[in-house]
């Protein structure tokens, strides 16, 4: 996801110190969580926006917001650079563009299946199962939902790849084809 100029060099500045400390994974693992809490609080991103709000406050925030404790020095100096350089509120771009460095230099994809009904157990292993074979057994962040609308089938998406088996698409691809005619 493109974020802009300014996240994407703060994010590969981030992940090359963080390589050279060695905790790279640990701040993965935080900007994971960051960006969770960005999406899961929109309002998140207005109290970074906000002037009004004292810079320790919005960093106390931060620190909250992706689960981290102040034995995590790398995250905690990146967020002592961010305001020292007045880009705090460019944190959830920076956590975004961080998430897909470190998944492009450590060849993890993001795999979502979404189906239209929860499956069973075995169903779903064996749609894993197939995604990594198609992966060539690179890593893979799995995660699934269910969407009623697509009637039936599924959908995988993998990083911007996607593979829509889905009633729903079916039925569109039908009625293209017979308007068409």
């Amino acid at each position: 996801m493109n974020q802009g100029l300014i996240p994407s060099r703060y994010a590969k500045a981030l992940y090359k110190f963080a390589v050279e400390k060695g905790k790279a994974d640990r701040v993965y693992v935080l900007m994971k969580n960051l960006e969770a809490a960005f999406a899961a609080q929109p309002r998140l991103q207005e109290v970074m926006n906000n002037p009004y709000i004292a810079v320790d406050d919005k960093t106390r925030l931060l620190m909250t917001a992706a689960k981290a404790e102040k034995t995590d020095s790398c995250y905690v100096d990146f967020l002592k650079l961010l305001v020292e350089n007045k880009r705090i509120d460019f944190s959830r771009g920076i956590a975004i563009a961080y998430l897909d460095i470190y998944r492009e230099e450590n060849n993890i994809y993001l795999v979502k299946l979404i189906t239209a009904a929860d499956l069973p157990q075995t169903e779903i292993d064996k749609l894993h199962d197939l995604v990594k074979r198609h992966l060539n057994g690179a890593s893979m962040e799995f995660s699934r939902t269910v969407d009623p609308e697509l009637i039936g089938g599924f959908v995988i998406n993998i990083n911007s790849e996607r593979l829509d088996a889905s009633i729903s698409n079916e039925l569109k691809q039908l009625r293209l084809k017979l308007l068409s005619n």
